[in-house]
């Protein structure tokens, strides 16, 4: 090649690339009568081929039929098209039709050239006998069991995939074509016995247009198969987030057009589905173009196939819904000898589901393999908008778990000194919090467009709609700065006897010595919050007054939960994926499966503890009451007791052992929270109020679905605004001014 000549460098070759290039060429493979399929990937080298074990070698071109059997990946193979076709054929035999072969090059009109890589595979259409789904021995339902629909008298069997939720409810995750239409009722087996889990929810997914879902790649005439479904979980106490016999969920792989690379071809994935139990492969291809429907091409996101020296993948009828993972290189047997020895050990990290899979005859009649037709998970959660949930019964990360806000919220109600307030609030207490009975026997899911009892509205609806909103819920008051004016300082010190450094700017000029963006802001919505109260309590508008207080609570709340104050929320080690759980296993799963031992120590607890006086200082008083929260909480139970606990005590007991040894500080928290909110609540109606005496009290409770719920939707009502954008004007504080 001399300098005139553009040279070929097929490694710099880029995912887009070979979809531009098998798009423009399209027409001519899928009218080649030997093509069935093609997808992108890296070029197959003959395990005998001199360059599958020296990149350098020579005489590299063997007239072997190629197979998905004889054949590797290596790190130099090139990136390619590839092309399967049903029959192999040497040149010599297209003499009479040259405009079969399948092009070894791909030209583009700007010079780029794409290789191709030819395999001869065959669709097995021999029926495959029925799979018989393994034992599942416990009644804790996760991933891996099988689910079960009835269909005109015939049972669609598929894999529970994993939990996910949308903020409202918990879902099982599943195929469309086996959740099927809304309120379809869903079954597994556990011991032999078969059981209602749920019904579908009828959200779903089906086929996708390619170039929708990976904005700015070719796929014109492509759909991406999808296939997805939900089962609505009757109960959501009997299952685990784990899926049976992978175990914890690490974090997803986000996947999308910057984010996918060809790296993952000849990556080792694991998964467990319902008919095969649990099963190893690798990544083959991507974007494997299966078949062509009336001009439509059908598209599946991952083609899993064997590893080397394995014949088969080994997936079977059943297990579609199955969550594959990138696997972290332990067997099973491993994994759990390393959790009963108290290790921890790499988490499985999900990414992509399984819809469906396909036989192919890899080296003549005999040599059937199965393949899996898997979609990506993020395009999955992205399209149905559900997050996965990655541990015990989890439903909003990074939450002080709702039973917490609730109790906060209804208790604080009953700490109201002043007795015309106080009947005000119990008359609303079902706004604003849950009865006991309602948190023993298990929170109702809270659908879109239902409303929410006040002291949870900032997580369950605000966390949406006003995304401005996530720094008002934690401050991290341990948090030292190393250098400058406030080196040796933390928030906490740093307001020790200084009611005056409860101030905006004296907090940002600190996070801004820490070079933190990501600003706690949690006693200044409270600060905002009690001077809208003065402001309604000042005009006799109840409603307004009631709303703001209730809101109020789920912040109060935030401030007594010892995870929410500290820089130890995620744990000690940042990038610890399984540490990182600590904050959903204590805030949330912890209380959920321990509400009726809660309410005892609640009960109990409220005996020998006091509460402040009303708070009548101002928005100011408010915050500073707050922050003496903040401070007793972490007195009362140190964040960093709570994470060393966590990392010491692995596996199912863990909850149960985390009540043991905090329930009954967490209780004395929560009612310290309540009091504390309720001398807040107390001290803006004293402030606000001219004669309170002449203020005429509703008889009946404020309707939350058309008095309540229209104002919390009101984006202007209470506004949230970050610490960065908050500034002080004489007393009050607002946003601001751009």
């Amino acid at each position: 090649m001399d300098i005139w000549t553009r040279s070929r460098d097929f490694q710099a070759l880029s995912i887009r690339d070979l979809l531009e290039a098998r798009e423009a060429y399209h027409v001519h493979l899928a009218h080649l009568e030997n093509v069935f399929a093609t997808a992108i990937g890296r070029y197959l080298i003959r395990r005998k081929d001199p360059d599958a074990k020296d990149p350098y070698a020579s005489n590299r071109h063997r007239y072997e039929p190629r197979t998905l059997r004889n054949t590797c990946v290596r790190k130099w193979s090139w990136p390619c098209v590839v092309v399967f076709v049903t029959e192999w054929k040497e040149k010599s035999k297209f003499s009479n039709k040259p405009h079969d072969i399948v092009p070894p090059l791909l030209y583009l009109p700007d010079g780029r050239v794409i290789p191709t890589c030819v395999v001869v595979a065959e669709r097995d259409m021999q029926a495959q006998p029925p799979s018989v789904p393994p034992v599942f021995p416990s009644d804790l339902l996760g991933g891996g069991y099988p689910v079960f629909t009835d269909v005109q008298g015939q049972a669609h069997l598929g894999s529970l995939g994993c939990l996910v939720t949308d903020g409202d409810s918990t879902y099982a995750l599943t195929n469309k074509h086996v959740a099927g239409p809304i309120g379809r009722e869903a079954y597994t087996i556990v011991a032999g016995s078969r059981q209602r889990i749920g019904t579908s929810a009828g959200k779903e997914i089906g086929n996708r247009p390619f170039a929708d879902v990976y904005l700015g790649w070719p796929g014109a005439h492509s759909v991406l198969n999808l296939d997805i479904g939900l089962v609505h979980v009757d109960d959501v106490t009997r299952w685990t987030a784990q899926v049976y016999r992978i175990g914890e969920l690490g974090p997803i792989w986000d996947l999308h057009t910057n984010s996918f690379n060809l790296d993952m071809i000849g990556c080792p994935v694991v998964a467990s589905g319902a008919a095969s139990g649990r099963i190893e492969g690798q990544i083959q291809a991507l974007f494997f173009r299966h078949k062509t429907i009336g001009g439509t091409d059908y598209v599946s996101d991952f083609l899993i196939g064997p590893r080397e020296g394995q014949q088969s993948v080994g997936t079977k009828h059943g297990d579609s819904g199955t969550i594959w993972f990138e696997d972290n290189n332990l067997t099973f047997e491993e994994a759990k000898a390393q959790q009963k020895a108290g290790k921890r050990a790499k988490l499985y990290r999900p990414f992509a589901i399984q819809w469906g899979a396909q036989t192919l005859l890899t080296g003549g009649p005999g040599s059937s393999s199965e393949y899996a037709l898997a979609t990506a998970l993020s395009t999955v959660c992205r399209e149905l908008e559900v997050e996965i949930i990655p541990s015990w019964n989890v439903g909003q990360p990074e939450t002080w778990g709702a039973v917490g806000h609730f109790k906060v919220g209804s208790l604080g109600c009953e700490f109201i000194g002043d007795a015309k307030l106080g009947n005000l609030f119990m008359l609303n207490q079902q706004n604003i919090g849950v009865s006991d009975k309602v948190l023993s026997e298990g929170l109702p899911p809270y659908k879109r467009g239902a409303f929410v009892p006040l002291a949870d509205v900032a997580d369950f609806v605000w966390r949406s709609s006003r995304k401005l909103d996530a720094s008002n819920h934690f401050a991290d008051m341990d948090q030292e700065a190393t250098e400058g004016l406030f080196k040796g300082q933390t928030l906490l010190s740093l307001t020790k006897g200084k009611p005056n450094n409860v101030d905006p700017q004296v907090w940002n000029d600190f996070y801004e010595s820490l070079g933190e963006k990501k600003r706690g802001a949690l006693p200044f919505r409270v600060w905002e919050m009690y001077d809208f109260m003065v402001d309604f309590a000042e005009k006799r508008d109840l409603l307004q007054f009631l709303c703001v207080g209730g809101l109020m609570a789920h912040y109060v709340g935030d401030a007594c939960q010892p995870l929410h104050v500290s820089r130890f929320h995620h744990g000690v080690h940042k990038d610890d994926e399984e540490e990182a759980g600590v904050h959903s296993a204590y805030e949330t799963n912890m209380l959920n499966s321990h509400a009726v031992e809660m309410i005892a120590a609640i009960a109990k607890a409220r005996k020998r503890m006091n509460g402040p006086k009303p708070v009548t200082g101002g928005g100011q008083a408010a915050a500073v009451a707050t922050v003496e929260l903040m401070r007793r909480t972490i007195d009362r139970l140190d964040p960093l007791e709570i994470v060393n606990f966590f990392n010491h005590h692995p596996g199912r007991g863990r909850l149960d052992k985390m009540w043991d040894e905090f329930g009954e500080r967490t209780a004395e928290c929560l009612v310290d929270g309540a009091m504390t909110l309720a001398a807040i609540w107390e001290g803006a109606w004293k402030r606000g109020s001219k004669n309170p005496a002449s203020v005429k009290l509703p008889k009946k409770p404020f309707d939350g679905k058309k008095q309540l719920m229209p104002l919390y939707n009101d984006r202007d009502f209470v506004p949230s605004f970050k610490l960065q954008d908050t500034v002080r004007k004489g007393d009050r504080l607002v946003a601001k001014e751009s």
